[in-house]
């Protein structure tokens, strides 16, 4: 479990004095805590991000009792991309959580040797699990896509029996396409075939009108 200093957040200090000493304003709160607010070096909270992301548990040390968090959300400045808020939520040992997890697509689909193109439905998944039991990210293996009606569902996935999807069996993750553009190009020469047609019918009957009157 990676940790993570902590420091009491100064009263009366403003968010943007504080991100400008190098911190992040943040704030941790849970079923038996009460929102406390707290600030975090920005370099090291960035680091840890970078390592664990958002759906690893975390011990925070520095303002009270040790307490395992996760990152439940982050504030990101539009422009620098930088964290400019954090929030933590306290766990309960013991006690399932809803947590988003990232999905990780491996492996290569055969479909695209028949011309199809992968098209991934879903990026991450919403589940409920135990703390010790949340994965980093879950799998999507493509090698299963090996027709062009090919496609790979929630059901699919190779996910702990601990775990539970808070999804639709039936969700499709991944499917195969086809590119639209050569039947597109197959109509149109067939719609000109056919107009084609229809000018020569309207020259063969103009011309018999001719031919009567000059009768």
């Amino acid at each position: 479990m990676k940790e993570l200093v902590i420091e009491k957040r100064p009263e009366g200090v403003k968010p943007k004095a504080i991100r400008e000493r190098g911190y992040i304003p943040a704030v941790f709160y849970g079923p038996k805590e009460d929102a406390t607010p707290i600030m975090v070096a920005k370099s090291d909270f960035i680091k840890l991000y970078d390592e664990v992301g958002g759906s690893a548990i975390v011990s925070l040390t520095g303002v009270g009792d040790e307490k395992e968090v996760l990152i439940h959300s982050v504030d990101w400045h539009p422009v620098s991309g930088d964290p400019i808020s954090v929030d933590f939520y306290c766990i309960e040992r013991g006690k399932k959580l809803t947590v988003t997890v990232p999905l990780t697509f491996v492996g290569e689909a055969s479909a695209e040797k028949l011309g199809g193109i992968v098209a991934k439905a879903l990026h991450e998944l919403e589940i409920e699990v135990r703390p010790r039991d949340i994965p980093s990210e879950i799998s999507v293996d493509l090698s299963a896509l090996t027709e062009l009606d090919s496609t790979i569902t929630v059901a699919d996935l190779n996910i702990d029996s601990e775990i539970d999807v808070l999804r639709d069996a039936e969700d499709v993750v991944a499917s195969v396409t086809v590119q639209k553009e050569e039947a597109e190009e197959e109509e149109r020469s067939v719609d000109d075939v056919e107009i084609e047609g229809k000018g020569g019918d309207e020259n063969a009957e103009s011309g018999d009108d001719s031919e009567e009157k000059s009768e």
